[in-house]
């Protein structure tokens, strides 16, 4: 029996992914969680095989699906995650899976799909949705142009119109790292300026 833990902010969703994961007879959901903080104690409290996790719980979380994965990949006996999101972009995907994520599956996958990536995610086995998986190949076949989690950190902040300083003062790093950053985000995607930089991460899909 894989034991579950469903978390996502949206209530809708939720009760989606219960009536559809609860009528399978190796399935139970043992508990729901809408933040991040109620899926980390869920973990530790139930002791699941496996959590379904969101990546965004609203704008007035201070914490995301993927800071919520590391805290749960750090328990004792720690479950597996399988990533359920709307989000695709680089660091979304980069970031849930440094995070200890199993799997990452988009919410307009098919329930065959993803009660398979569940089963599998569950096993421990890895469980990506084709596109992500493309995506990914599609960076190790080209690292010297991926931008690294940092990298894509700083024009994450740079895009939400945060300076050098801001953005150093986020990261707890000196503005000179930050221009340094900067610079390799320049050269790696052709651009000459941070205006350039996130429409061009924007159209790679660097960025949401």
């Amino acid at each position: 029996m894989i034991r579950l833990v469903i978390a996502d902010d949206h209530p809708v969703v939720r009760a989606g992914l219960r009536a559809l994961l609860g009528g399978e007879s190796d399935i139970e959901v043992v508990a729901e969680a809408s933040t991040a903080e109620e899926a980390v104690r869920a973990a530790a409290d139930t002791r699941p095989d496996l959590v379904l996790m969101d990546l965004q719980f609203g704008a007035r979380e201070n914490e995301t699906g993927a800071s919520a994965t590391k805290r749960i990949r750090a328990l004792t006996t720690p479950p597996h995650v399988l990533v359920v999101t709307n989000y695709d972009s680089d660091g979304d995907i980069l970031g849930a899976v440094e995070a200890g994520a199993s799997g990452y599956l988009l919410k307009d996958a098919p329930p065959h799909e993803l009660l398979a990536a569940v089963r599998a995610a569950a096993g421990g086995v890895s469980a990506l949705a084709p596109p992500i998986a493309s995506r990914l190949m599609d960076r190790l076949r080209a690292p010297q142009q991926s931008l690294s989690p940092r990298e894509i950190e700083v024009l994450e902040l740079v895009a939400a119109g945060r300076s050098n300083t801001e953005v150093a003062a986020a990261l707890f790093v000196t503005e000179t790292t930050v221009k340094s950053h900067l610079a390799h985000v320049f050269t790696k995607l052709g651009v000459t300026s941070r205006t350039a930089a996130v429409s061009e991460a924007r159209a790679r899909g660097v960025l949401r």
